[in-house]
């Protein structure tokens, strides 16, 4: 399975980085749409977890004390 996944990054790799540099899109039109609707929904996601995160007390590491 792993072999497959590195076959697909290769073959990825080899169509999408020529596209790109010759000016070409990668995704169709619809394919940008999905994209941007999927970075929408994890915005709001990331947000929460970030404040989240920031509200959580933080404890030294261990060692750290002086």
């Amino acid at each position: 399975m792993l072999a497959c996944v590195a076959l697909a990054l290769v073959v990825m790799a080899l169509v999408a980085v020529p596209a790109r540099r010759a000016g070409r899109d990668v995704l169709s039109e619809r394919g940008e749409e999905v994209l941007g609707s999927i970075r929408d929904r994890q915005r709001p996601s990331r947000s929460a977890r970030d404040a989240e995160h920031e509200a959580l007390p933080h404890e030294e590491p261990v060692g750290a004390s002086a």
